[in-house]
């Protein structure tokens, strides 16, 4: 289970407020496992190098398909003009065939707690799946 641990690629100002995204995406086929996980190299080499990123980490759970994310931005705008910049944008489009489920969660935190972890992470996405699954 590789984890790419949190890194800080930039410091955000005492006393700020990061917004806060975590994802859980799950892929169809343990086929796709190998290619879902040189993409997410990519794109977190991408988030590392994005302005206004304040901690990045990937969790990969590969022999279950499973891949997590969790990062720290600036502020929404910060995280969607990476989303839409590629090769985050071009590579997402292609991911969505063979991504089975996706859940993402964004919160704000004072930068002081930074980085949030995974325990919290996991938390907040099972609560979010668990708001959005069909009854």
């Amino acid at each position: 289970m590789p984890t790419l641990p949190w890194i800080q690629p930039n410091t955000p100002a005492p006393g700020a407020e990061a917004v806060v995204m975590a994802s859980r995406l799950q892929v169809r086929s343990l086929r796709q496992v190998p290619g879902f996980f040189l993409a997410s190299m990519r794109l977190w080499r991408q988030a590392r190098r994005s302005p206004g990123v304040w901690g990045v980490s990937l969790k990969a759970e590969l022999l279950r398909g499973t891949f997590w994310t969790l990062s720290a931005w600036s502020g929404k705008d910060a995280l969607y003009d990476y989303a839409r910049a590629d090769p985050h944008k071009s590579e997402m489009r292609r991911l969505r065939d063979v991504t089975a489920e996706s859940t993402f969660v964004l919160w704000d935190v004072p930068v002081s707690d930074l980085p949030v972890g995974w325990e919290e992470a996991r938390r907040r996405i099972a609560a979010e799946r668990e708001v959005t699954r069909p009854a």
